[in-house]
């Protein structure tokens, strides 16, 4: 079995690939385990000053892994993880993402996306809800967009996604936007970044203080359903479900 993430360095920067392709780089038990052990590893790593977050193929994420799912905690706590680690996290996209793929989004602390890149909120026509990944997104969300993207699923681009704030830039060329980005933070004191980027996360960490638990538990309820197994079903099956008129 092929490891579902690929770790490089490159002059202080930990990069962390999602690599499951096959699968859309989908949130399975998997990669969500090795993607939390790669990020403690940065975060202990004296010689590492941010980590960048990206993918191999034509998807970021396609969200939690339908026939694999990981416990909501598991994704509870790696959503925190990429909040409250020392180092800043910047996404770099270059691909579809959907569901809790857009919740690692909003936990980056940067997010770049490339002209290539899709992003849907799909929950809810899989009969289930945006609920663990609302704590990082919806203090930095445009609420008017978040009502009509979380409620439609409807799919937009990244100049979009930069608008409503799910990103910081929409660019042409991903590496030539971040490399002054990476720039910056090389050159940036570590006990600087670590002071700052709590700072910076402070209020979205307040949601996962008070809702992190409730949330957890709303998308076990919603995940067990019959309207989510029919959901998950059909697309699984390549049909409409059955509540579509």
């Amino acid at each position: 079995m092929t490891e579902p993430l690929r770790t490089a360095h490159e002059r202080g920067v930990a990069v962390l690939t999602l690599d499951d392709h096959p699968r859309r780089n989908a949130l399975s038990r998997s990669l969500v385990s090795a993607l939390t052990e790669a990020l403690h590893k940065a975060d202990g790593d004296g010689d590492v000053r941010a980590v960048v977050l990206t993918h191999s193929g034509s998807t970021f994420s396609a969200g939690a892994d339908l026939k694999d799912p990981p416990a909501p905690d598991a994704v509870l706590a790696l959503l925190r993880l990429l909040l409250e680690l020392d180092k800043p996290v910047v996404a770099r996209v270059t691909g579809h993402a959907r569901a809790g793929g857009l919740g690692l989004l909003g936990a980056c602390d940067i997010a770049v996306a490339g002209p290539e890149a899709t992003f849907a909120f799909t929950e809810v026509r899989l009969g289930v809800a945006p609920a663990l990944i609302s704590l990082p997104l919806l203090p930095r969300l445009d609420a008017r967009a978040a009502s009509r993207y979380w409620l439609t699923g409807e799919r937009f681009d990244a100049p979009e996604a930069a608008r409503i704030g799910l990103l910081t830039a929409a660019a042409q060329d991903v590496d030539a936007a971040l490399a002054p980005v990476l720039d910056g933070l090389r050159k940036a004191a570590p006990q600087a970044l670590r002071a700052t980027k709590q700072l910076v996360n402070a209020r979205v960490l307040e949601a996962f203080g008070s809702g992190g638990d409730a949330m957890a538990a709303l998308t076990a309820r919603l995940f067990g359903s019959a309207e989510a197994r029919e959901g998950m079903a059909a697309f699984m099956e390549r049909r409409d479900p059955a509540w579509v008129r």
